[in-house]
């Protein structure tokens, strides 16, 4: 029988994948690789873009076309046998990194394109894509000898097995832990969370409601339920996951992953010739220094924390003096939060939701990009599909497909949490022929129930436009070699731009007219609800500033200071970092850490400084259009081509140049987060 996983496809052909069909496919492709690149190397003496890089990125490209609907099921479909093929494979696929990224004379074949007179008549892309290649063979250790060069292949291969258990363990963690309840312990809830614990009950076979620890489901018991004792009691099992904590301590621990993971890292980091994994993360970033992010971070925390500070004494005075709560606890903040927010611009996320039904939030994004772009959306009826709540969009300039985009909107169960955009396919030339890239975008929304759509809170509506950020980045390159298309070869601390970017338009009056209608009647959002809404838009924006930081702080100090033989310590470390910066203090039985899944099994390890490196450049490539209108179809143009278009092809800097005209300034960012100081700029 055919392997679906060996054949060419436009599109993934999900229906036949088979757990069976990875591995074969997967190391399969591996070895046909390894064989074509030593064979290619043997074949030839003068080396060129026609006979060195057109047919590694061709093999390349077909490998991760096997790979990327495996690892999109996985995080959207997960089975026990599915997870058990992608487990077995990504310790083969990280081993064939390594052997690539130290393969010395591939490491010399490009070297000797990049040193020949044909380098110059290459175009910026690229070169680009050359010099970038030559700093990453460099960083896999391609220079070391062969015994450390060993050493490193097993450090890699270690540190991806570790990842995928860390992230086993989180979603195992997750989905072991439900409460059925009564709608009387649920009282305060909307009535579209109560439906949504209604459906997910009956769903499960069970009489009343159920609350799990998919996010849709916990979070508004946080925000909106009167019993005390059932919000700490959601709170711990969430703030415990995968730790020794709570209601499965020690089931799905990931302290040791954790602990291992960064001494691993740290070695990895010191074979290369770094001082720690700081450094090495930040070789390919924009930020040059740990020492230069530790700065920046602590200078945001200087010119926000007294407003943070301000902000957390104002919501224990107010639970005080309304409720009569003399400490607000970790699973109060949001409760009481809400209800200041009610008392003081008589708005909540649940008045918005009514107006934010999928259904017009859709047509209002796409109506959106289409003005900012000259790009059109279209839903593609009939296609090869995963689930039943995917759905595929085609992008069209002059009625040209350009781009193709999977929407899976609804939190799941086996499926994974959060929100993100994942690469299907990349933008770029086989042979004569142009691939037009596919994106994954995928969130975790409350599902519709019964015959009522899908509502979305406002913050869920901001989710949505980031990860159609990242998407349009993803998806409107005009790049078309693969290492520098679309997010490929942006700096880590770049990338959050364009999502970032436009969550702005989910704040615009005029924006909101599109995306906004009542889902029974289409009556727009009125605008005394509105303008409700822009006034609380910075409610306790410096105590969220705070937790950003804790963050990225915690993740800086722990890849720039761990030292596993010294008696490093992951709670001595997060403790300083809060005793710093943060304004509200968690029980000591918090472990955030262990689900903390972006450091530990995503990119975002010694990077996670790089959303509010990110929210700069936003918020100043944003002051442009407030100045010359937020609909401006010239500034959406110039946005598009210097910065959607370019891709990884040119230094971020260089590109959020040409586009502002100048270096990036920190005011706006602090502006928009009503945060204004006197040394702002």
């Amino acid at each position: 029988m055919s392997n679906p996983l060996l054949e060419q496809h436009a599109l993934p052909p999900f229906s036949r994948i088979k757990p069976a069909d990875i591995e074969p496919a997967i190391t399969h492709l591996i070895a046909r690789n390894k064989q074509a690149i030593e064979t290619l190397l043997a074949e030839n003496t003068q080396y060129s873009w026609e006979n060195l890089w057109q047919p590694i990125e061709q093999m390349e490209d077909e490998l991760a076309q096997a790979w990327s609907p495996v690892s999109h099921l996985n995080s959207v479909a997960n089975s026990e046998e599915l997870r058990a093929a992608y487990n077995t494979c990504v310790p083969l696929l990280s081993e064939y990194s390594t052997w690539s990224g130290q393969h010395l004379g591939q490491y010399e074949a490009y070297r000797q394109l990049a040193g020949s007179r044909e380098f110059a008549a290459l175009n910026g892309a690229q070169q680009k894509a050359l010099n970038n290649v030559l700093r990453d063979f460099r960083l896999a250790g391609v220079a070391l000898p062969d015994a450390q060069k060993q050493q490193y292949a097993q450090l890699r291969k270690r540190l991806s097995e570790l990842g995928s258990q860390f992230s086993d363990n989180v979603l195992d963690a997750t989905n072991a832990w439900s409460k059925q309840v009564s709608e009387e312990q649920l009282k305060g809830l909307p009535a579209t969370a109560l439906a949504n614990a209604r459906q997910a009950a009956r769903q499960a076979g069970l009489e009343g409601c159920l609350i799990t620890l998919e996010f849709p489901s916990f979070y508004p018991v946080l925000a909106y339920c009167e019993d005390a004792a059932l919000r700490e009691e959601v709170y711990r099992a969430n703030s415990t996951r995968a730790s020794t904590e709570g209601p499965h301590a020690g089931q799905w621990d990931n302290s040791a992953i954790i602990e291992e993971t960064l001494a691993l890292r740290q070695q990895q980091a010191r074979l290369l010739g770094f001082a720690n994994y700081a450094e090495l993360s930040l070789a390919t970033k924009m930020a040059e220094t740990p020492a230069q992010v530790r700065e920046f971070l602590e200078q945001l925390s200087r010119q926000s924390r007294p407003q943070a500070q301000a902000e957390w004494a104002e919501l224990q005075a107010f639970a005080r003096r309304e409720y009569g709560a003399e400490t607000v606890n970790a699973w109060d903040v949001s409760f009481y939060s809400e209800k200041l927010r009610e008392q003081r611009y008589q708005v909540s996320q649940e008045d918005i939701r009514p107006y934010l039904p999928i259904t017009r939030v859709l047509p209002g994004l796409f109506a959106v990009v289409e003005r900012l772009y000259g790009v059109t959306v279209r839903e593609t009826g009939t296609f090869d599909s995963y689930h039943p709540d995917a759905r595929l969009f085609e992008l069209l300039r002059d009625g040209e497909v350009i781009a193709r985009f999977y929407l899976d909107l609804y939190a799941r169960a086996q499926k994974r949490g959060g929100a993100w955009m994942d690469n299907c396919r990349v933008r770029r030339m086989a042979g004569a022929t142009l691939q037009v890239p596919v994106a994954y975008l995928v969130c975790n929304f409350t599902p519709p129930v019964g015959d009522t759509p899908a509502l979305l809170t406002h913050s869920e509506l901001t989710t949505l436009f980031h990860e159609f950020g990242h998407g349009l980045h993803h998806m409107l390159t005009r790049q078309t070699v693969a290492s520098v298309s679309g997010i490929n070869g942006v700096a880590w601390d770049a990338v959050e731009l364009p999502s970032q970017f436009l969550e702005n338009w989910c704040w615009e009056r005029e924006a909101l007219a599109l995306i906004s209608g009542h889902h029974e009647t289409g009556e727009p959002l009125p605008v005394a609800l509105l303008d409700k809404l822009l006034a609380a838009r910075n409610f306790q924006s410096a105590m969220m500033m705070a937790r950003q930081l804790e963050l990225a702080l915690f993740d800086l100090r722990l890849h720039s200071e761990w030292d596993a033989a010294g008696g490093s310590s992951v709670e001595k470390i997060l403790e300083e970092v809060r005793s710093a910066v943060a304004v509200v203090l968690p029980p000591p039985f918090n472990r955030f850490q262990h689900s903390f899944s972006h450091i530990f099994a995503g990119g975002y390890a010694a990077g996670y400084y790089s959303y509010k490196w990110a929210e700069v450049l936003s918020a100043d490539a944003f002051s442009r259009f407030e100045e010359e209108g937020i609909f401006n179809r010239e500034t959406g143009e110039a946005f598009r081509t210097h910065i959607l278009e370019a891709g990884g092809s040119k230094e971020p800097m260089e590109l959020f140049v040409a586009f502002r005209g100048r270096e990036p300034e920190i005011g706006p960012l602090l502006r928009h987060s009503g945060i204004a100081t006197a040394d702002a700029a």
